[in-house]
């Protein structure tokens, strides 16, 4: 009030070292029974190849080209391990992967990736690969994986031959990974290194910046500190304005609807929904389309417009199910969940509830979503009179929730606890609770 579960191709084989520049020289040399001086002749000393070989320098082009002529190979392969043929096709591959990852086709940019290897002489391929297999991962709910990825990525980035803007990013990347993981303070380090970064770089990424604050409003948001994250996401609006990028707009303009509802601002929370639906429908984005309306039916819902909000809702689900999400669609599920719980139509609402945990089954991306479901099942059994069930639900929702940053997130699950208290006639254990959830809300700033 969002990820498929899919079996997963089988992991990509790791590919064989692939030699150095120096090593791939001796080798071929050596192959061509030739010796460091024969090799050299009149164009250079044996001094000079011996540090070649040894890694110790790297040839001009120009004596590359020459050294590759003399051992009777391609330029491209005694640079890269690769002919040039076979370098065109590795970046093929890897453009396929990106453009793929862009239009959220994971499955795609998966298949692109499979089996590609890597020589140490082009880290500009394999940094482009890295980048785009850890949305992928993230996406298909591999955190953990993708946090390898991007490790090997920053590696990487540390080469001079890259921009301390595309540094920013793998940051940025990471705290969005972190983010995931509910590993708040962590994700927000990692995002104010990236925007620090990019910024002090003097090179133009309004477009990064712009989404590394609109990610560290989410982070600021999750911790309840409203006033960090509407700071964040007006620049982050500002600065996709600037870019005339009415895409990125439309996804900052969605975290500025959800900072606004947050705020208690719900008359210009949908206002701005509806601009960010607007765009989303301008570009055909169906995803975002789809999470936009079911952010929308919270808000109509929230509104006083149940019938209005049922209508979102399901057009929601039904986006959800033909771009094959199944977090999106538990989303959609579970805000419906919430409507005829409202509606005091408990029966559904339990149904509902139920299926949406079902599709988030295993995904710890996802804890916030799993214990608001949670929390709507144990209400919807405590409303039908079912106590034991109830308790046994709001505790798992109360395991759900403790494991995100903020005890606030817990303070829902200790509320519902003490109402369900309160219907058993224990006031003492219902007046711990509540006093329990006053005081982790205490210090959340509105």
């Amino acid at each position: 009030m969002n990820s498929r579960a899919l079996t997963m191709p089988a992991t990509r084989p790791q590919p064989r070292p692939v030699p150095t520049l120096g090593v791939r020289m001796r080798q071929l040399r050596v192959s061509a029974g030739l010796t460091q001086s024969e090799l050299a002749g009149d164009r250079c000393s044996k001094e000079y190849l011996s540090q070649i070989e040894r890694g110790k320098t790297r040839p001009t082009p120009e004596m590359l080209a020459w050294l590759a002529e003399r051992l009777g190979v391609d330029a491209g392969f005694l640079e890269t391990g690769q002919s040039s043929a076979e370098y065109a096709e590795s970046e093929a591959a890897i453009a396929r992967a990106e453009a793929a990852v862009e239009g959220r086709q994971f499955e795609e940019a998966l298949s692109a990736l499979e089996g590609l290897g890597f020589s140490p002489d082009a880290p500009e391929l394999e940094f482009r690969a890295l980048m785009a297999e850890s949305w992928t991962r993230a996406y298909f709910g591999e955190q953990r994986r993708a946090l390898d990825v991007l490790g090997r990525a920053r590696d990487l980035s540390e080469l001079e031959i890259f921009t301390d803007v595309e540094r920013a990013d793998v940051l940025y990347r990471m705290g969005v990974v972190r983010y995931q993981i509910s590993s708040i303070n962590s994700a927000i380090g990692l995002l104010s290194e990236a925007y620090e970064l990019a910024t002090r770089s003097g090179l133009p990424c309004d477009r990064l910046r712009s989404h590394i604050l609109e990610w560290r409003s989410r982070c600021s948001r999750r911790q309840r500190d409203f006033e960090a994250a509407r700071e964040d996401i007006e620049l982050a609006l500002e600065l996709a304005e600037g870019l005339g990028d009415t895409l990125t707009v439309a996804h900052v303009t969605f975290q500025a609807s959800i900072v606004a509802e947050r705020g208690g601002h719900w008359l210009r929370a949908r206002a701005l929904a509806e601009r960010a639906k607007e765009l989303y429908e301008e570009h055909g984005d169906q995803i975002n389309l789809g999470r936009m309306l079911n952010n929308l039916g919270g808000l109509n819902y929230l509104l006083g417009k149940p019938e209005d909000a049922v209508s979102h809702l399901k057009q929601a689900f039904s986006i959800a199910l033909e771009t094959g999400s199944d977090v999106d669609a538990a989303q959609a599920v579970s805000s419906l969940a919430q409507v005829h719980l409202g509606s005091e139509e408990f029966e559904l609402a339990e149904q509902q509830s139920r299926h949406a945990l079902e599709l988030l089954e295993g995904r710890v991306d996802f804890l916030d979503e799993i214990g608001n479901a949670q929390i709507i099942l144990g209400r919807s059994l405590l409303e039908q009179g079912r106590l034991d069930e109830a308790e046994t639900v709001f505790a798992e929702a109360e395991a759900s929730l403790t494991q995100l940053s903020s005890a606030s997130h817990a303070a829902v699950a200790w509320t519902a606890q003490g109402d369900l208290a309160s219907r058993r006639g224990d006031s003492k254990s219902a007046a711990t609770l509540y006093r329990r959830a006053a005081e982790a809300l205490q210090d959340v700033r509105f």
